[in-house]
């Protein structure tokens, strides 16, 4: 999505694709590493190849943490990261995946003379064009004037 222009600046219903980001071992390591979720299916080779997945699968954390990294955000734009709702871990995002996050406006609340609320349905996508997650997220976002 992108935050990028004061709440008066967005519509329900307008659309954004991000550009990509391949998800590495590197980043299942260092997001174990910072989380302390060192969870076999995501770190023991030997563990994943005997579950359903067949081999290590990234956090679920850290598919929807890169994937805020995908939002382009301007300074005095954000305001604050809100909230989410009806999180939900489609499918398993797997070390050399390529991910995309895919946004529609739902909805714009007001939030007083200062701030809105921008409410986006958040697909998160690989590079099949399949669903990994899907979400509600909540972006508090300057009103005009006040960025």
């Amino acid at each position: 999505m992108r935050f990028d222009r004061p709440f008066e600046g967005y519509a329900v219903g307008e659309r954004h694709r991000s550009r990509g980001r391949t998800i590495t071992e590197a980043d299942i390591v260092q997001f174990a590493g910072v989380s302390g979720d060192f969870y076999p299916l995501h770190m023991d080779r030997e563990y994943a190849q005997r579950t359903r997945f067949d081999e290590r699968i990234a956090h679920g954390m850290l598919t929807l943490s890169a994937a805020t990294g995908l939002w382009v955000m301007e300074p005095g734009c954000v305001l604050a990261f809100y909230g989410i709702d009806a999180l939900r871990f489609v499918r398993p995002v797997k070390i050399g995946d390529t991910i995309y996050v895919e946004s529609e406006v739902k909805q714009l609340t007001k939030r007083g003379e200062a701030a809105g609320l921008v409410t986006v349905h958040q697909r998160i996508v690989n590079q099949n064009g399949e669903t990994v997650v899907d979400a509600v997220v909540h972006v508090l976002v300057a009103r005009e004037g006040n960025e």
